[in-house]
């Protein structure tokens, strides 16, 4: 039987780096366990450098009870290209993924099929592109990789780094829309809705918010943001 919801979170980690520039992954977890969320994606939880190091180890992860999936980025990296993705115990991994997007600077996403309390369920963890351009053709990409899949509810969660409203990203989605995002950065005074949710038309948010509770304002120059989900 299907539970009513399921909460998932984005949290662009800045490396583990907080705003008082020291590295601290056992914060970052402190803020993630504060999500009580079933599903976790991260931006940035790798350093930048080859051969890209975890900021957030995988062992620390799992020690903290999180499943970490595995996305195929040797070399250490707890992701790819910076995205990961954590999973409460009782969560299914049937399938993962990793895509390279187009840009000028190197940009991936990861895929997950799993299941789920409310069955099967397909989220793409992204953190995209700074320039607008290329923004609109690394979710054109996602996009393309969708078309050639089965249909399963989705979601799309992570970094969008647009600052305006999101229509022109609208236009490059068909068939999904943004969960209504609230400004989650710069952490100390939001202004910009850069962490959002995009989720197919099989899906419905029931609730969302940007979390705040500490040290979450301190632990990266994001918050995290949450969206609980049920089916539509």
């Amino acid at each position: 039987m299907r539970s009513s919801a399921i909460r998932l979170a984005s949290y662009n980690l800045q490396k583990c780096v907080g705003l008082d520039l020291r590295r601290r992954p056992d914060r970052s977890l402190q803020v993630i366990a504060g999500l009580q969320a079933q599903i976790v994606v991260l931006q940035e939880a790798d350093k930048r450098l080859p051969p890209r190091p975890a900021a957030l180890p995988a062992q620390m992860a799992r020690d903290a009870g999180w499943q970490v999936v595995e996305v195929g980025e040797p070399g250490g990296s707890l992701g790819w290209h910076g995205n990961a993705m954590l999973l409460a115990p009782g969560l299914v991994v049937r399938a993962s993924h990793h895509l390279d997007l187009p840009g000028l600077e190197p940009r991936g996403a990861i895929r997950i099929e799993l299941d789920t309390p409310l069955g099967q369920l397909r989220v793409i963890g992204v953190h995209l592109g700074l320039v607008k351009r290329f923004r609109l053709l690394q979710l054109a990409a996602i996009m393309r990789n969708l078309r050639h899949l089965p249909r399963m509810p989705t979601v799309v969660a992570g970094d969008f780094n647009d600052w305006g409203a999101g229509r022109d990203l609208d236009a490059q989605v068909p068939g999904l829309h943004f969960v209504p995002p609230a400004p989650s950065f710069p952490s100390p005074r939001p202004v910009a809705a850069l962490d959002r949710f995009l989720i197919s038309d099989d899906l419905r948010a029931q609730a969302c918010g940007v979390h705040v509770a500490r040290p979450a304002r301190i632990a990266s120059d994001h918050l995290p943001v949450w969206v609980d989900l049920a089916r539509g």
